[in-house]
């Protein structure tokens, strides 16, 4: 999330370097890459952090068995004996790290798994992995799934 309102900010600061030749010797390329790096890490630090405690853990991998359909507050707190209280303090922590995601339906809020945020988590994390071999791609790929809905497979 931060990383896009800097994304913007970053891409004027470079260009107006570039324009202006203050500096032509590509630092402007490498201040960027900094920046945005130092945000990735970031990014991935707090989703890492989000599921090093057991309860969060435990609510990220029932939805993700949950696939694109998610599952309701209600059904998860059952599923996991939870009281409402701590479940919604793990689900906030799970959605400001880019985990999870809250869709309003009727009364109740649906909660999904955020995929891509995981894949990119994965990526970064395996991005040299075996030295760039293939090996890195097959991990990856292997679990960067896009689960269709329920509706979309009928």
């Amino acid at each position: 999330m931060l990383t896009k309102q800097y994304d913007g900010l970053i891409a004027a600061l470079c260009s107006e370097i570039v324009r202006q030749k203050i500096l032509q010797n590509n630092l402007c390329s490498l201040l960027c890459f900094y920046i945005i790096r130092n945000m990735e890490t970031k990014n991935v630090v707090r989703a890492l952090g989000a599921l090093a405690q057991e309860s969060r853990l435990a609510i990220f991998r029932l939805l993700v068995q949950a696939g694109a359909d998610g599952l309701a507050v209600g059904a998860i707190a059952q599923a996991l004996g939870l009281a409402n209280a701590t479940l919604s303090f793990h689900l906030k922590e799970l959605t400001n790290a880019g985990l999870t995601t809250a869709n309003p339906s009727g009364r109740s809020i649906i909660y999904t798994a955020n995929f891509d945020s995981v894949a990119q988590v994965l990526a970064y994390i395996t991005e040299n992995c075996c030295q760039g071999s293939a090996c890195a791609t097959s991990v990856v790929a292997s679990v960067a799934c896009k689960p269709k809905t329920r509706s979309a497979a009928v």
